[in-house]
């Protein structure tokens, strides 16, 4: 087998898991679409996409694991969450994976309340009321980081892009 060929196949695999990890909270999703498009410019020798752009794509992948634990803290800091909250939504998204779609939406939010109540070690009603503030904090908070994550991804393939056509 050709090895350019295995470094394009490996290239494309590794993209296509980064874009579904940039998604999905269990795959480091932008250091694999970085690992992709790196086997992509060693499959060409360098040619078309040199180390500049390789280096703009590695800053852009550090921005992108940054943004993800800023927008996640952020969102769960400003509603007054409790560490135990964000295990909990880190679980909550972990569990949610194995429930499609609906257990990545509500999986976060149902993790960082379970984790407020048990912090708070109470169910009165101002305890639930701040338990459901903190839940959708968090659950903004992850959302922002994937939509941020998602447009950093496809920033770097528009990058990559433009360097082998340019």
């Amino acid at each position: 087998m050709d090895w350019n060929l295995l470094l394009y196949l490996l290239a494309v695999v590794f993209v296509l898991v980064g874009l579904a990890g940039v998604l999905l909270p269990v795959l480091p999703g932008a250091p694999l679409v970085f690992l992709g498009l790196l086997f992509a410019a060693w499959a060409d020798g360098f040619a078309h996409v040199g180390w500049p752009t390789l280096v703009l794509l590695a800053v852009l992948t550090l921005l992108a694991l940054v943004v993800d634990f800023w927008a996640t803290a952020h969102g769960a800091k400003r509603v007054g969450a409790s560490g135990l909250a964000m295990l909990g939504a880190t679980l909550g998204t972990v569990v949610g994976l194995f429930f499609a779609l609906p257990g990545l939406v509500l999986g976060p939010f149902i993790g960082a309340v379970a984790g407020e109540l048990l912090h708070r070690r109470s169910l009165h009603p101002q305890t639930l009321g701040h338990a459901g503030k903190v839940g959708a904090g968090t659950w903004l908070g992850l959302l922002l980081g994937t939509a941020l994550k998602l447009a950093l991804a496809f920033t770097m393939l528009g990058v990559f892009a433009l360097a082998w056509w340019l």
